[in-house]
């Protein structure tokens, strides 16, 4: 279990509401944030701290790991920069009657700071700069005592569902319901053949024109081996809701593999690098990927991939991989 904090001035009310938590991936000027990067860490069953308005407002457990997702809707002119996609998670929050007001408790609590990436300064005020950002277990026992029984309840509810593996799916129907959304866009472009458009949407599921092409590519499944076409999945890399029509229909821009590994790939549990090696998420359930046929206890390479395939693999990794990219640790 991790603690984390989460500053959430703007849209605190819809994200209390609505259960999550949702970042830009990057800064408007396209430079990692180290705290959106925070969002690619976070595991079902961890805890999650709302500050807002210069107090603790409400205590969460994480129920997913972090995923893709577009902008909510209701977050109207709030952020009116960020990118229209980015980072999600999860989070059944209960607000809190005794909101801690960290500054009158400074004397307790500035020991506890974190070196790198704190949400507090010294005086107590929150730092505008965080979004999301790891808590050191001292500082997150010192606000437990601060907020009392409603954070230790919080806890025990924590441990129940980590134990009962309660994550929940909503991941899979964010992502559907987006590229659905997708779909009916370029079912209603009028300036595509119609040949080209029904291509297009047969690679949303890995088929068509774009499974031939990464068929001639791609022979097995790097992980598991397995040769059999009716095992094997063509699964892109650069996600289809996330390329352009050529990149959907691009046969390097795919992979074969069998379910399982489709699966960890497609929510970046897993990824590649071009030279081969194997990558493996560090929030990734181990024993899981052990009893999917991915060895997580030693280095493996799968053989190196093709100059354009290692183009769309950085991307992968860059925007789907779970491992956060900022540098150092707190």
């Amino acid at each position: 279990m991790r603690y984390w904090w989460v500053n959430q001035n703007q849209t605190y009310r819809h994200e209390i509401a609505g259960g999550y938590l949702w970042s830009p991936k990057r800064k408007s000027n396209g430079g990692i944030n180290p705290y959106y990067e925070s969002m690619r860490e976070v595991s079902p069953g961890d805890i999650v701290l709302s500050f807002a308005d210069t107090r603790i407002a409400a205590i969460g457990i994480a129920r997913s790991h972090c995923y893709e997702c577009p902008k909510p809707a209701e977050f109207g002119s709030a952020g009116m920069n960020w990118d229209a996609v980015g980072w999600k998670v999860e989070v059944r929050f209960a607000e809190l009657g005794n909101r801690v007001r960290p500054a009158d408790h400074m004397e307790i609590l500035r020991p506890r700071l974190p070196r790198r990436y704190s949400p507090l300064l010294a005086d107590g005020r929150g730092s505008q700069a965080v979004y999301l950002t790891e808590i050191p277990s001292p500082l997150f026992e010192a606000l437990r005592e601060l907020i009392g029984s409603e954070a230790r309840q919080t806890l025990g509810v924590a441990d129940s569902w980590v134990q009962a593996d309660t994550a929940v799916d909503t991941p899979s129907r964010d992502v559907s319901t987006w590229e659905d959304y997708v779909r009916d866009t370029i079912e209603r472009d009028a300036t595509l053949p119609e040949t080209q458009r029904q291509a297009v949407i047969q690679a949303r599921r890995g088929q068509g024109l774009f499974r031939q092409r990464v068929s001639f590519v791609e022979k097995r499944c790097r992980i598991t081996g397995v040769t059999n076409p009716e095992h094997l999945r063509a699964s892109h890399c650069k996600p289809w809701r996330d390329s352009s029509n050529e990149e959907r229909l691009d046969g390097e821009n795919g992979l074969l593999l069998t379910p399982s590994i489709d699966h960890l790939f497609d929510r970046g549990f897993i990824g590649f690098e071009g030279t081969g090696n194997v990558l493996i998420s560090p929030v990734a359930h181990t024993p899981s990927l052990e009893r999917m046929g991915v060895r997580t206890s030693e280095r493996v390479n799968v053989g190196a991939f093709a100059e354009w395939q290692r183009r769309y693999l950085e991307w992968h990794q860059e925007y789907v991989f779970l491992q956060s990219r900022r540098s150092g640790h707190q």
